[in-house]
């Protein structure tokens, strides 16, 4: 890969934001789940376990991005989005299942919304930088160089 290659620029621009939120989720969410588990996992473990796969995602979600790893990426906001759907609709379909919420119990209300909000806009950002590096490699291709990709 070519330095002005867009993969490598994941956290430039809008993807140094995303992998900011993915960062302060991971912190936060981990940390909360690690405290749970450790202290009351019998009491409501689909709680908790859930939120330390949240946490781990976020976590692979934000590395992803700063090492400029799209497809991982892509995965990892994928694993998100629908963990946040299954998640949030099995919460409000079946409460009893969720004694103590989750990170993404009802969409992620108690973090207001952004465990629903953060993978939509992490997924139409990579895709943004996959449209940029299909152009970046067809005027790399046509000889055009990457001077007209920024």
């Amino acid at each position: 890969m070519s330095s002005d290659n867009p993969d490598r620029s994941l956290a430039s621009g809008p993807g140094r934001l995303i992998a900011l939120v993915y960062t302060v989720f991971a912190v936060s969410a981990g940390a909360r789940a690690l405290f749970q588990v450790g202290t009351k996992f019998t009491e409501a473990p689909l709680s908790y376990t859930l939120s330390t796969i949240a946490a781990a995602v976020y976590i692979v979600a934000a590395v992803a991005i700063v090492r400029g790893r799209r497809t991982t990426a892509q995965i990892a906001v994928g694993i998100e989005l629908a963990g946040v759907l299954a998640v949030g609709a099995l919460s409000y379909a079946v409460p009893s299942l969720f004694p103590e919420a989750s990170v993404w119990s009802h969409f992620g209300s108690g973090y207001a919304f952004v465990p629903l909000l953060l993978p939509i806009g992490g997924a139409i950002y990579l895709a943004q930088v996959r449209r940029r590096r299909s152009l970046y490699n067809s005027e790399t291709a046509c000889g055009g160089g990457a001077a007209s990709v920024s």
